[in-house]
């Protein structure tokens, strides 16, 4: 999986780029088919940076997140931070959920296909003979 992580209005030292990029190799154990991984941090604004994140897998439409956080932080939501790490953490989130359903989706999918299990053949014949 290729990680690439652009900045926009601004730099970045190579170890918060790293730091980036340790975060988002945890989505390979989550989904195994992602080619990749495109990363923009917009510094337009250095306070409340905007993150946006797009994913590719094999033999599916691309992943997109966007966030950027509103208000400062509160209790109800943690990921309001405002700043960088906070930002990315939201956007991570929103990818994993994204991944996460699609993974989901996929599985229940293969699941009912092909034949019935053996609990699901003794249910149906218990209930065909209701006198027994």
């Amino acid at each position: 999986m290729q990680i690439t992580v652009s900045v926009r209005h601004g730099d970045m030292s190579e170890a918060t780029i790293e730091k980036i990029r340790a975060k988002f190799e945890k989505l390979n154990h989550l989904f195994e088919r992602l080619t990749s991984v495109d990363i923009t941090v917009d510094l337009e604004k250095a306070e409340n940076p905007k993150i946006d994140v797009h994913v590719s897998a094999e033999h599916k439409s691309d992943f997109v997140a966007s966030y950027t956080s509103g208000a400062p932080s509160t209790a109800s939501d943690p990921f309001k931070t405002g700043d960088l790490f906070g930002n990315i953490d939201h956007a991570l989130h929103k990818i994993e959920q994204q991944l996460r359903k699609y993974k989901e989706r996929i599985q229940n999918h293969h699941r009912g296909t092909g034949k019935p299990d053996a609990d699901e053949v003794y249910n149906k014949g218990i209930d065909a003979n209701p006198s027994v």
